[in-house]
């Protein structure tokens, strides 16, 4: 089973209350994919991982919005210390590889972090941001947005 199936029956147990039922789906996910993803993390519809899933790690209390990529062994944390110090990420975002997101962020619509990106600050939607720290790189338009996606073999619309 990859991470987003088990993910969703977590998340599923963890709406029902059935807390103790949806931890040990988070243990499983752990040594299955090596991935830390709590049911009751909040990841939209249409959201993808890169070859299942793999070494993710995602904030109990992260969101994630709707038709969003994320790469294998990229990290959606919070602040140690930290209780309001969560990554929000919105619509339509493509996280490369080994990026990390960390902290009280907001990584705004159509959106791509390359690659080993660490963001440690929001994210203004329709950029294109990478490096240690992230520092923006260009805007974007929906039709570059959509070449990314496409280069991936996915097909995915810029939000208007």
């Amino acid at each position: 089973m990859n991470l987003l199936r088990l993910y969703k029956l977590s998340n599923f147990l963890y709406k029902k209350n059935l807390f103790k039922l949806s931890k040990l789906v988070d243990i499983i996910n752990k040594i299955v994919n090596k991935s830390i993803v709590y049911g009751s993390t909040q990841i939209g519809e249409d959201t993808r991982f890169a070859y299942g899933g793999i070494s993710v790690v995602i904030h109990k209390h992260a969101k994630i919005g709707q038709k969003c990529m994320i790469g294998q062994c990229v990290t959606i944390g919070g602040v140690h210390g930290k209780q309001n110090g969560v990554p929000v990420i919105e619509n339509n975002v493509y996280i490369g590889a080994g990026a990390k997101i960390i902290g009280n962020v907001v990584i705004g619509n159509n959106t791509i972090i390359a690659p080993n990106a660490v963001v440690t600050k929001s994210i203004e939607p329709c950029s294109v941001v990478g490096g240690i720290p992230a520092k923006y790189i260009s805007k974007i338009n929906r039709e570059s947005f959509n070449e990314k996606y496409k280069y991936y073999g996915i097909e995915r619309y810029i939000d208007e």
